[in-house]
Parts: C-alpha cells; sequence; structure tokens
C-alpha cells in the first residue's frame, strides 16, 4: 500500500489528509507554460516542484498519472509571432522544444501526457456547446462568453465577490464585467478555426478544462500551478468545468508560492525583471537550482537575487562533501563499539540515522515540507562532518556513518539531490563556475601543477606565492599524500 500524506488544499485553505479517487493512485495535472518564449526562473519553481512531487510520490508507492499541459494559442504567442513575422503556431512549436530542452538539462521527469491547445480543438468546442446549451454561456457577434452569475459557487477558490469583478476580457457585448470568453471570434491575422459560432479561438480557461478531464476523466485528484493562477485561470477553470459536468472538478488544488524580487515584485516577463534557466544552467548545476527551489516550502514566498544560486550552490556542495568524508571512511567493527570508544559526536550521527527515515519522510508526508526535511538533512551533515574531524574516523568510522550514507541513498531516491556521484559533481562546478567567473580551467591546472612541482622541488616561497595567486582567484587548495587536487571555492568560507 502506498503511504498516505497531507496536502495543503487552496479550496479548503487548511492542510488536509489526501483520498484518492481510486485506491493507491493519483491523477494530477499542472498548468503549463504559454510558449512564446524560453522558461525563467519563475516557471522552473512549478516545474521542479512538481517534478519533486510526483517523484515523491512514486517513491512512496503511489501510482502517478501526470499531466502538463502547453498553451501554444494565445493573445501572448500571436502578439510575439506579430512582431517576429513569424506563424505563431511555428513559433510556440518552437519554443515548446525549447522547454523539453529546458526541462531535460534540469533533469526532469516527463509528464505522462503533454497536451497541446491547437490539438485539443474538439474537445474545447464540445464542452463550450454544452454550457450553451445548458445556459451557462452565450454567444455575441462570434464570441462565446460564459456567464459567471449562471453558477452560485463562482468565487469560491479565490474568495472574490462576483459583484466586485470585471473580467481581463474588456469588449462590449458580455451581460456582466466578470464574464469570460470561451471562443474568441477572429480577428486578422491570427490563427483561427471554424466552429458553430464562426471561425476563431479558444479562450484562455477553456483549454486546460478540456485537456485535463480528456485525460483524466470528469472529476480528478490534484490540480497544480502557480499562485498567481489562483484568479482568475483556476476560478475560471472550476467554473466552467463544474457548471458541464455538475460534479466536482478536482479535489485538492496545489499552488507553488512565487519567486519574489527585493521590490516584493513576483519574478515575470511582463515586469522584464526574469533570468532564464538556460542562462542559468550555463554557470550552475541543475541539482543547484533543485536545492534553491526545494529548501523552501513549495507553497512559501522564495526570495530571488544576485547570490540566489551560490548561496544554494554552498548549500549542495555541503551535502556532497559530507558524503564524500562518509564514504571514505572505512572498518570493520560494530558500530556500537566504535561509538563507545570514538565518543559523543560518533553516537551522535547514529542517533541522527536511527532516526532520518521517519523524520524525512514524515516531513514530506506533511505537505511536502522540504524545507523541514532538508533541515533533517543539514543536521545529519553537521554531525558527519564533526565525526569526521576525529583523528580514528577514517580508519575505524565506517561502520557509524554507514547509515548516514544510507540517508543520503534516500534524499537522491526521493527528491532527486544527491543524484550524482562526487567526482562528477565537482568536475561540473568546476567547469560551469570557471565559465561563470571568467577563468581558464587549464590556467588553473597549469598553476596547480607548477605548484606541485615547486612543492617537490622545496622552492616553497614559490610554492606559497602560486598557492596565494590561486587562492585569490577562488581557487580551494587539498594537499594530499600523492597529490594536490583543486576546488572552487563556492560562497563564503565558513
Amino acid at each position: 500500500m502506498p503511504a498516505p500524506f497531507k496536502i495543503y488544499n487552496t479550496r479548503s485553505r487548511s492542510v488536509e489528509p489526501f483520498s484518492p479517487l481510486e485506491p493507491g493512485k493519483v491523477g494530477i495535472y499542472v498548468c503549463g507554460m504559454t510558449v512564446y518564449d524560453r522558461c525563467h526562473m519563475g516557471h522552473a519553481r512549478a516545474m521542479v516542484v512538481f517534478d519533486a512531487f510526483v517523484r515523491y510520490l512514486r517513491f512512496r508507492g503511489w501510482s502517478v498519472n501526470f499531466v502538463r499541459n502547453f498553451t501554444d494559442v494565445d493573445d501572448k504567442i500571436i502578439q510575439r509571432a506579430q512582431e517576429r513575422g513569424e506563424d505563431p503556431i511555428a513559433l510556440s512549436a518552437r519554443f515548446i522544444d525549447a522547454f523539453h530542452e529546458d526541462a531535460d538539462a534540469l533533469g526532469l521527469i516527463r509528464p505522462d501526457a503533454e497536451p497541446k491547445v491547437s490539438e485539443s480543438i474538439g474537445g474545447i468546442q464540445d464542452l463550450i456547446g454544452s454550457l450553451i446549451s445548458k445556459g451557462n454561456a452565450y454567444v455575441n457577434d462570434g464570441t462565446v462568453w460564459f456567464d459567471v452569475k449562471s453558477l452560485p459557487s463562482y468565487g469560491r477558490l479565490s474568495g472574490q465577490k462576483v459583484d466586485e469583478l470585471q473580467s481581463p476580457d474588456t469588449v462590449s457585448g458580455k451581460k456582466h464585467p466578470a464574464d469570460f470568453a470561451l471562443w474568441k471570434a477572429v480577428k486578422p491575422g491570427e490563427p483561427s478555426w471554424p466552429s458553430p459560432w464562426g471561425p476563431g479561438r479558444p479562450g484562455w480557461h477553456i483549454e486546460c478544462s478540456a485537456m485535463s478531464m480528456e485525460c483524466l476523466g470528469k472529476t480528478m485528484d490534484i490540480h497544480g500551478g502557480g499562485l498567481d493562477l489562483v484568479f482568475p485561470h483556476h476560478e475560471n477553470e472550476i467554473a466552467q468545468s463544474e457548471a458541464h459536468t455538475d460534479c466536482t472538478y478536482f479535489n485538492y488544488w496545489m499552488h507553488n508560492g512565487m519567486l519574489t524580487m527585493a521590490n516584493g515584485q513576483k519574478m515575470g516577463k511582463s515586469l522584464g525583471n526574469v533570468w532564464n534557466v538556460q542562462n542559468a544552467l550555463r554557470e550552475f548545476p541543475a541539482e543547484a537550482l533543485r536545492m534553491y527551489y526545494l529548501q523552501a516550502l513549495y507553497r512559501s514566498p522564495l526570495p530571488w537575487g544576485d547570490d540566489a544560486l551560490t548561496d544554494s550552490l554552498s548549500a549542495l556542495c555541503r551535502l556532497y562533501e559530507a558524503r564524500e568524508v562518509a564514504e571514505a571512511m572505512n572498518g570493520q567493527e560494530d558500530a556500537a563499539h566504535v561509538a563507545r570508544d570514538l565518543g559523543e559526536d560518533a553516537q551522535r550521527v547514529l542517533d541522527l540515522t536511527a532516526r532520518f527515515e521517519s523524520q524525512f519522510l514524515g516531513a514530506l508526508d506533511d505537505d511536502f515540507n522540504t524545507a523541514k526535511a532538508m533541515a533533517v538533512v543539514f543536521e545529519l551533515v553537521r554531525a558527519v562532518n564533526r565525526f569526521a574531524n576525529h583523528k580514528k574516523a577514517r580508519k575505524r568510522g565506517g561502520p557509524v556513518v554507514a547509515g548516514a550514507l544510507a540517508a543520503f541513498q534516500l534524499v537522491a531516491d526521493a527528491l532527486g539531490l544527491l543524484s550524482t556521484d562526487v567526482h562528477s559533481f565537482q568536475e561540473e562546478v568546476k567547469t560551469k563556475r570557471c565559465a561563470a567567473m571568467g577563468i581558464e580551467l587549464a590556467d588553473i591546472e597549469a598553476k596547480v601543477a607548477a605548484r606541485t612541482n615547486a612543492r617537490a622541488n622545496k622552492d616553497w616561497a614559490e610554492s606559497d606565492r602560486l598557492r596565494d595567486e590561486l587562492e585569490h582567484a577562488g581557487v580551494v587548495l587539498m594537499d594530499g599524500a600523492e597529490c594536490t587536487s583543486w576546488r572552487i571555492r563556492v560562497g563564503e568560507p565558513e
């Protein structure tokens, strides 16, 4: 049986035990991108959060059907295509490819289905026809509007009052200012499809209702997306879907918080404050981005600034370094015997690993609290590092840290962190951080070799000069018995 979990439901504004429609199965629909540009760090929060959530549920034994759509027909796409003199559908197809490139580079799992608006027109029109026949929608000059006053429950998700609302669709012909377009009459130069109401294209909100129900059914488990979609997008999805089916659309609504800038704004293309994922991945390993998003509770605001990814990479390096020192420990004795001999630091590692699994998984089972789960991880990391300072730890500490290594593997399996070997991770850090800082790897290697030669010749003055020069460039040297290795300093030294 899969492990039970709780999740915050935006609709009830409370953390609720999850109860699936089908035992052992979870259907998840997440609103995807409107593909008129590359995805930025704000988009990537939803991408990583729901990737980690799906990965975790599967790890806990759930069968997950994960659906994420592409909005490839939209006002923004049309505007961008007109600016570039490009066909709108061709432009969106190009940016879907770019999205997949970014998602793959982030190490994200592919959804089980990725429906597109342009390939779902028939289902969208059927849904609109149903709403017209039931009196929830009306036609005016080729445009079909949803009548918000026809559904008494409208506004329940967002807590809005209908009489105080006005839809962004401000054109004339609406019964109520909050009525929103289901089908938009064709305009010159726009993509369009024939329909019973005249040529046109879908409105924004109707697409997700049609695509989610096509993939998952009339009533579904979990709908996800950014907090900025609660109103009007998700509110309107609920209205049109429940008016059509006369039953609950989704049982749980899960929203991730926004990236916030120093001035309190969210990150957004329209605000001109975005940093693209593609650019971030040139300078940082994908796991550093993953660490950044998972360090906080998914539904909380997440501060963004110049040092956000550097700080996250520094934290990630501490995880890998703790695993590295644990992997280097040897010994075949009984762990309890070693702990009695090596003292409190060894016993502390044993105590933490004994309760690690229950605390780590318990945090994730309770509203997918990755912040609390990672706090448990770093408590263990600190204990391992303290123990590693013991003189006899390297030769005898292996049995003590065996549980810690199992804990680090649990983190990798459940959340996708610590997912590669230490050497590969450090090599990626070297390559990307050196490039970001304008440092040539070959120059560093040459100076490290020259310093090794100076030490062999007992030219201590030259050795010290090269060491200082390398340290000034952000290079950390590690002198071993047989050779000197090096790493790039990430963040400020502790």
